[in-house]
């Protein structure tokens, strides 16, 4: 892999990551059309770089996030009860990938499952778009209880298949759930980035001689910074975009993609 590879996976990857369209899928159609091979080393690599992604969420939610720092050492009850909640719904994905990863990588990770599910995000977003409006008013994270939130986790999991987008399930499961637009989407990164952190500390034991041996140090870190500057400008577009729009934009734009990848493959 050279730079410029690196640095094109980097901006997929910090562009596709919070915004409901699925970061894998992207990424494993760019790493075809880039001529990288499939593989152990791809696929780790792909995970590791979205801790670049994860960097941008913690500086632009600094204040929530210390929030809930300061409420695991006592300082901070609503800090503490937002911080449990996302550990409760980060668990059920945390089971779900410690069971399956390994199939999943065998029978999900390809072009066809990814067209496959961008196609049916893209249904479901457009099918459900007079709910999805109707539902943008509701409660803020300070009402979020750890049952509500378990249900968010449930969902998750379905995000473990490539394409179908882990910010839009989680998101729709907020909405579902009571939860504002603009506090699903919040509570989305934030499991995001506990999701995003447990992955790719997964992917660094297993996979992680294998990236450096294949690519070098310097392609991951390229790939990195890049991720975490096109993550922190993306997150910005999507939470302006979604206060003044609905989801709608995004099945189109995941159409595009499933017509694209399909193009490509035939």
């Amino acid at each position: 892999m050279d730079l410029l590879q690196a640095l094109i996976l980097g901006l997929v990857e910090g562009i596709t990551e919070y915004l409901p369209v699925s970061s894998t899928g992207h990424l494993l159609i760019a790493q075809r059309l880039l001529g990288i091979s499939e593989g152990a080393a791809a696929n780790g690599y792909a995970i590791a770089i979205q801790a670049g992604a994860i960097l941008a969420v913690l500086g632009l939610y600094r204040v929530r996030v210390a929030g809930m720092v300061q409420g695991v050492f006592g300082r901070d009850a609503a800090g503490l009860k937002l911080a449990l909640c996302i550990v409760v719904a980060f668990l059920p994905a945390a089971i779900f990938g410690v069971l399956f990863n390994s199939r999943i990588e065998e029978y999900l990770f390809g072009v066809k499952p990814v067209i496959a599910a961008w196609v049916v995000g893209g249904v479901v977003i457009l099918a459900l778009s007079r709910w999805i409006r109707s539902h943008r008013e509701g409660l803020d994270l300070a009402h979020l209880g750890w049952q509500s939130a378990l249900l968010i986790g449930l969902v998750q999991c379905l995000a473990m298949w490539p394409g179908t987008s882990r910010s839009l399930v989680t998101i729709l499961a907020g909405l579902a759930v009571g939860l504002s637009m603009s506090a699903a989407v919040e509570f989305a990164f934030l499991l995001g980035v506990l999701t995003l952190t447990a992955a790719t500390a997964y992917a660094g034991l297993k996979e992680g001689s294998g990236m450096v041996a294949a690519y070098g140090w310097t392609a991951l870190i390229v790939g990195f910074v890049a991720a975490w500057i096109s993550a922190a400008l993306a997150v910005k577009w999507m939470v302006a975009w979604l206060n003044r729009h609905g989801l709608a934009f995004f099945a189109w734009w995941r159409f595009l993609a499933a017509g694209l990848a399909a193009w490509l493959l035939l």
